[in-house]
């Protein structure tokens, strides 16, 4: 089964501006934010971003006990298209060169216990947003995280 050319990037923030940063298993010394496809093409694109960060994190967002509430999670309503890196360009259908990325943020406690999903993190760190960004190797991500600060703006 193909992946979806349609993605969601969820930057996972506390007030402060601390960003998670991830190593990926692929890729060591590839540090991102929570990135996924669609698992189907009619998945909404919050509910893709919620099923990604607790697959990565462990972190639940929902209206459950002990769940990072829902209204902490928001579309940014930024997309990036991009063409997707040769190395991972058999996960889709051939032909299939471009991907369009939807950004989310997620505002989550301080103290929140992070489960990283072994087969695509070998480790996590929090870091102010600026460094964060310096040490995302994705364009898009680095971009994303250096909009933080405005974004929170936007949405109070």
């Amino acid at each position: 089964m193909y992946k979806i050319p349609e993605s969601v990037l969820v930057v996972i923030y506390t007030e402060d501006l601390q960003v998670l940063m991830m190593e990926r298993t692929d890729k060591p010394d590839y540090w991102q934010s929570v990135t996924g496809s669609k698992d189907f093409p009619d998945e909404a694109l919050d509910a893709t971003a919620i099923r990604e960060v607790q697959e990565e994190t462990g972190i639940v967002v929902g209206n459950g006990s002990g769940a990072v509430p829902l209204t902490h999670l928001s579309d940014w309503r930024l997309a990036n298209v991009y063409e997707i890196y040769p190395v991972w360009r058999h996960r889709y259908a051939p032909g299939v060169t471009k991907n369009t990325e939807h950004v989310f943020g997620l505002l989550v406690p301080a103290a929140i216990p992070i489960t990283l999903a072994p087969r695509e993190h070998l480790q996590y760190q929090w870091l102010p947003y600026r460094e964060a960004a310096d040490l995302c190797f994705s364009p898009s991500n680095a971009e994303a995280i250096l909009q933080l600060p405005h974004q929170i703006k936007i949405s109070k």
